[in-house]
């Protein structure tokens, strides 16, 4: 049987936490989808396929080096229906924080009750990345601030054309 995860988020942008979360998560999975939220609410910076396309690029080298696969799947349905879409046998999330770990609680309850084949796992993010948060990124980038010690170079490149604009 191949376990399939699910990394669910909006990624806007990605940052480098996400990306150590993907790492670390492709260790635990023999087939990773990365769940790109259409989350309207939000009001993204980037369109859902500059995000697919990020990712996408940055999955690469890391399903190679992982050699599992890893796919990009947009969604706007509720996170346990999109979990069963694509067949996940589990829902990773990444964690920077104790307020992180009441919201993600919360979820878990919820999603349970839904569907309780389905596990949840929870990844602390490595210490150098538990103060990233796409919104911030997003806010520096916005000021002019350097954002590359957040997110991978395309990322920053992105962000400063986006700002620009």
């Amino acid at each position: 049987m191949i376990r399939t995860g699910l990394y669910p988020g909006t990624f806007d942008p990605v940052t480098l936490g996400h990306i150590d979360i993907i790492k670390r998560a492709a260790k635990l999975v023999d087939r990773l989808v990365i769940g790109i939220a259409i989350n309207r609410d939000k009001g993204p910076l980037f369109s859902l396929d500059e995000r697919v396309a990020m990712i996408e690029r940055i999955c690469v080298p890391i399903s190679k080096e992982a050699g599992i696969e890893i796919v990009a799947h947009p969604f706007e349905n509720l996170l346990i229906q999109c979990a069963r879409d694509v067949d996940a046998t589990v829902v990773i999330r990444g964690l920077r924080a104790v307020s992180d770990f009441e919201y993600e609680y919360q979820m878990v309850g919820m999603n349970r009750s839904m569907d309780d084949e389905i596990e949840n796992v929870f990844l602390m993010a490595d210490a150098e990345y538990q103060s990233i948060a796409s919104r911030l990124v997003k806010e520096i980038a916005r000021m002019g601030g350097d954002v590359s010690h957040f997110v991978p170079q395309d990322v920053a490149e992105a962000l400063v054309k986006k700002y620009r604009a």
